[in-house]
């Protein structure tokens, strides 16, 4: 396979990444501790807060996705319109006093994110060389994971040696919310895609009525098996409510969420580099057993120590698949409907959401958290099954 390096723009989007996942990640870990402590909820509303942000924007999704394929330009310009709403929603957390207001901007946020989420990922494939596609995905991964990591360790630091309120640390993340927009807007370009827009032009009207009807049986049942997959794949937030739960300080639970994301950001490159060279959906099957392993001990933990080793085999584990799993659509999706197809991801994913979190949590309040992540780990194994048996059954894998 030809070596070819990564495009500026592809490095530029890696950076709007980080910088953005900075400053999400300066309030996310936030978030299960105020509706623990200063809200006064539990499990349950805590899914339904992270189910409902996710699949708040899900036809958002697909309407981005579709919009940007349409024409030159509107990959970019839907995203600064996206990462614009998240940075302006994100830092008014830190004022909430229900969690009501909590769930509208949480929502908030979560609509910027579909609209920017889909036409990126297409902007990474037309910007990329086919023969890299798993290495720019799990470049861009690697960036948002080392983003997390920043952002945690920047909220640690005001917690602990400036005694910042967790207020002031929220607010403070439109600092890198900012450079994300200037970045967006001076740094990335989209490439010109003139062929493509001559042919959507000329394509069929069941194709703008029927979106659906464009994606191959194999991306279709890929979709479907990724539905069922969010029910296992529940917030990472509950890994840190689960830390709460058993004793863990605030600091303990900043540094926990650090180390879940550089055990992600530490295997994301090297997860797409593999899935260039050894298969994009071999490294995805092998990746969501991973996840099952990892939540079954989670769901085993009794203490603060076991907690940590789950966690970091649960990171480990899933950036390994990170950029496969999003590689995998570029791959099976003609040029023409690259963001009708990763609009179709994501909705798959954002709509099965609001059940998945509520189902987790109830299982929680319920019964337990082992009992939660268990049931988690069990239907991660049974999708993985799934995607080799049913998803990929007629692709060398």
């Amino acid at each position: 396979m030809a070596r070819h390096k990564l495009p500026a723009t592809v490095v530029a989007i890696g950076l709007v990444s980080f910088l953005n996942d900075l400053a999400s990640e300066m309030v996310t870990p936030f978030i299960p501790i105020l509706i623990a402590t200063v809200l006064g909820a539990g499990p349950v509303i805590l899914g339904l807060v992270e189910g409902v942000a996710d699949a708040a924007a899900s036809f958002l999704k697909l309407w981005a996705g579709r919009y940007s394929d349409s024409g030159h330009g509107r990959r970019k310009q839907l995203m600064v319109w996206g990462y614009g709403l998240s940075n302006l929603a994100r830092p008014l957390l830190g004022i909430v006093s229900s969690w009501g207001a909590l769930l509208l901007l949480r929502s908030m946020d979560r609509a910027g994110k579909g609209l920017r989420n889909a036409p990126r990922d297409a902007l990474l494939a037309d910007s990329t060389h086919s023969s890299i596609h798993g290495y720019a995905y799990g470049f861009h991964r690697a960036m948002d994971n080392a983003g997390a990591l920043g952002g945690t360790l920047l909220a640690v630091a005001a917690l602990s040696w400036l005694h910042w309120p967790v207020a002031d640390v929220i607010l403070w993340s439109v600092v890198p919310g900012v450079l994300v927009l200037l970045v967006l807007i001076f740094g990335v370009r989209e490439p010109p895609r003139l062929e493509v827009e001559i042919e959507s032009l000329r394509a069929p009207r069941s194709a703008i009525t029927s979106p659906w009807a464009l994606l191959s049986p194999t991306m279709r049942r890929y979709l479907w098996v990724l539905v069922l997959f969010t029910f296992a794949r529940a917030s990472e937030t509950f890994i840190l409510l689960r830390g709460n739960e058993l004793g863990m300080s605030l600091v303990q639970v900043l540094l926990l969420w650090a180390t879940l994301n550089v055990s992600k950001s530490a295997t994301s490159l090297l997860g797409g580099r593999l899935a260039d060279a050894f298969g994009m959906q071999r490294l995805t099957i092998i990746s969501w057993s991973g996840y099952a392993a990892s939540f079954f001990m989670l769901g085993l933990v009794e203490h603060g120590d076991a907690l940590w080793i789950a966690t970091v085999l649960y990171g480990l584990l899933i950036g390994l698949g990170e950029g496969s799993e999003r590689a995998l659509i570029s791959l099976y999706a003609d040029e023409r409907e690259r963001g009708t197809a990763f609009g179709w991801y994501h909705l798959a994913v954002g709509l099965s959401a609001i059940p998945a979190g509520v189902l987790f949590g109830a299982v929680w309040h319920y019964w337990n958290a082992g009992a939660a992540f268990l049931f988690a780990g069990g239907l991660a194994l049974l999708c993985a099954l799934l995607l080799r048996l049913w998803s990929f059954r007629q692709l060398p894998v």
